[in-house]
């Protein structure tokens, strides 16, 4: 009687050492699709809104200053119709003074000079009709009317052919808009300019997503 229960205790040992090292495992999945088409994004003015230089005398000592606004085509261009989206990135993350901005850069290594907001407006096709701005958070997978069409950093902008009635983006072949750039100048109070020179260091990266 000893040997069989003996042989059932191994059994035992071996099934639950066998469930320990299956608990120890994971699994790493990539997935992905490779699109057979490409499209292109440009920039009048090679992407610069120059400022020049500011006296610290115009600036407000205690709330913003708005700076002229300017104006950017956008433009992109596709292989075929496409299903996209326009993504910006805040190269100078962590300087605004609002998340929803895009950061100037710091003085002094820690003071927020200010911000800039984009805002996409006059979208048309490639034959000219108009789109609609539309605004994803969750990286495409529920979109929003997006009346103001500004994005914040990393956020989705698409477009459709309608103002209601359809849910995400349509493909695309073409499309051009104005990129407005607004800048803001934080109250000179809230950092020390000294006796050097403050520059104005926004970078942004706008990327086309494919969904």
């Amino acid at each position: 009687m000893k040997k069989p229960l003996a042989a059932l205790a191994t059994l035992v040992m071996l099934a639950t050492s066998g469930a320990a090292v299956a608990a120890s495992s994971v699994d790493l999945t990539v997935t992905g699709l490779i699109t057979p088409t490409a499209c292109t994004p440009s920039l009048s003015a090679n992407g610069v809104v120059d400022h020049g230089k500011i006296s610290a005398k115009d600036l407000s000592p205690t709330n913003w200053t708005r700076l002229p606004t300017s104006v950017l085509k956008l433009t992109i261009g596709c292989d075929a119709h496409t299903l996209f989206a326009v993504q910006a990135t805040d190269n100078r993350a962590g300087s605004a003074t609002y998340s929803n901005g895009f950061g100037l850069g710091f003085v002094n290594g820690t003071q927020k000079l200010g911000q800039y907001d984009l805002v996409y407006e006059n979208p048309v096709n490639g034959d000219g009709g108009p789109l609609y701005p539309i605004l994803s958070r969750d990286g495409g997978l529920t979109w929003m009317n997006n009346e103001d069409a500004a994005t914040s950093p990393l956020e989705l902008l698409g477009f459709r052919d309608r103002p209601t009635g359809r849910e995400g983006p349509i493909p695309l072949k073409n499309v051009t808009a104005d990129l407005m750039v607004t800048t803001f100048i934080n109250a000179t109070n809230s950092w020390d300019m000294g006796q050097e020179e403050v520059e104005i260091d926004g970078l942004a990266t706008l990327e086309v997503k494919y969904l």
